[in-house]
């Protein structure tokens, strides 16, 4: 098989080649090595390449396929992780140059998990400095489609890696857009898991009543695969619940009631975006689903976010806060160097006032999955130039303006997940699936439905 179609195989394919011995588990760790090796200076995407380890785990993956001891579609797999899951003795870094030799010595329980499935581990992905943005003390991340452009934050690496080739699939996370956006930008198909649904234990703690971990891959059946090795319950995070989870592609797709938040297709300002996301919206519709147009509760959804966030990052970056924050790169005024000294001082009582509004959000929200069983918006993309000269000819496209389905979904915990839909200058367009708590099933049916009917998310962006 040749190298690029290799490396941009899906884990679905890989791990028939790898059970049927047609590639061997230490072959696949080493092309991917090679290939970070080689590529990864224009990108940015890798803090840590755990070569040694990668090789251990794949040569003892080889020795028990041989032995017929298959753990799953995961076994001989290579993957990375998002720089704030812990690693036991492998550096964690948060993007923060402060933490540059954090060692942990343990491993978070996602890591631990993906182990045990089998999964082999080659990288730590670059996050921007304490899960914002996609800069972090090794510089700014670049999407591979076009690396004068960022791969969108905080799960830069995770998105850049995945649709680079670099590693089959990896783990995100988000509290505000951080999976799902990077998702979009990079091409790649990204689950946001329901709030509750996979341990955080050992991986950096931004907003532990909204933080959310999830897988970035290929397609949504590589997600469904590393979604159910990843999710159970936990008795290191009691957040987690155990809920079953059940793939199976070959099932008829039902016929589902899809919502589509017209004000948000309305709000994107470049006619070729809005037309990529409404052809996907005509996709879904052709499926055989039943497409209506909703609305989405009127709240203050931005400022509940941040009085939320901020309250609870300062909590847990207090040591962090006390030694100064100078360790801290990014000093624009929206930056956590400066949100973390404000957010210190946040009353309780607008804190609580926040989370009794957030409670009303999400009553309202179960009153409307009553009507519909999951509803589309836009997810984001094209990439954001990092550097744009200032005489460009001729502007490049606007980024469609954040959703409010973000701000809402994230507050109410509600699983999502972002497609490719299409792609505007070369540049890839997402859009996003939500659905009700602990529906996993039906996002992941309808999804690898829309992508076996459009193919987009078989594209991939060419590095030399």
């Amino acid at each position: 098989m040749p190298r690029d179609a290799l490396v941009f195989s899906s884990l679905t394919e890989l791990s028939r080649m790898i059970r049927s011995k047609r590639i061997s588990p230490v072959e696949l760790a080493q092309e991917h090595i090679a290939r970070i090796k080689g590529l990864d200076a224009k990108l940015l995407s890798v803090i840590t390449l755990t070569e040694e380890l990668a090789l251990e785990q794949a040569r003892q993956a080889e020795k028990e396929i041989s032995r017929s001891q298959y753990r799953g579609p995961l076994h001989g797999i290579p993957y990375g992780v998002k720089d704030l899951l812990d690693t036991k003795n492998i550096r964690t870094t948060w993007g923060l140059k402060h933490h540059g030799n954090r060692i942990p010595t343990e491993d978070a329980t996602v890591v631990a998990k993906l182990g045990t499935a089998g999964g082999v581990l080659i990288a730590k992905l670059s996050m921007g400095e304490l899960a914002r943005g996609a800069t972090w003390f090794g510089g700014t991340t670049r999407c591979p489609w076009d690396t004068t452009r960022s791969s969108g934050g905080s799960s830069a690496g995770p998105g850049a890696a995945t649709a680079a080739g670099f590693v089959v699939f990896s783990i995100g996370s988000e509290t505000m857009g951080s999976l799902l956006g990077p998702a979009a930008a990079c091409g790649v198909t990204g689950l946001r898991p329901t709030y509750g649904r996979v341990s955080r234990a050992g991986a950096m703690a931004l907003s532990w009543t909204i933080d959310k971990l999830g897988p970035m891959c290929r397609s949504v059946g590589d997600c469904a695969h590393v979604f159910d090795a990843i999710r159970g319950a936990d008795p290191r995070d009691p957040s987690v619940v155990e809920v079953p989870h059940r793939w199976n592609p070959t099932l008829r797709l039902p016929k589902l009631r899809v919502g589509v938040v017209e004000s948000e297709f309305d709000g994107v300002s470049d006619d070729r975006v809005k037309k990529v996301l409404m052809d996907a919206v005509a996709a879904i519709e052709k499926l055989g689903m039943t497409v209506k147009p909703i609305e989405l509760p009127d709240y203050p959804y931005q400022a509940v976010f941040e009085m939320v966030r901020g309250a609870e990052a300062a909590v847990f970056f207090e040591e962090l806060i006390q030694d100064g924050l100078d360790s801290l790169t990014d000093n624009a005024p929206r930056a956590w160097k400066n949100l973390l000294r404000v957010a210190r001082f946040t009353p309780a009582v607008h804190y609580l006032k926040a989370q009794q509004v957030r409670t009303m959000m999400q009553t309202d929200v179960s009153r409307l999955m009553q009507e519909i069983d999951l509803w589309v918006a836009p997810a984001g993309g094209p990439a954001t130039p990092i550097d744009r000269p200032a005489q460009e000819p001729r502007a490049a496209p606007r980024p469609a303006p954040q959703p409010r389905t973000l701000n809402l979904t994230n507050l109410t915990g509600q699983p999502a997940l972002c497609l490719p839909a299409g792609f505007v200058d070369g540049l890839p367009i997402g859009t996003q699936l939500v659905g009700r708590s602990f529906d996993e099933q039906s996002l992941l049916a309808l999804g690898h439905a829309y992508q076996q009917a459009t193919g987009w998310h078989l594209r991939h962006p060419t590095l030399s």
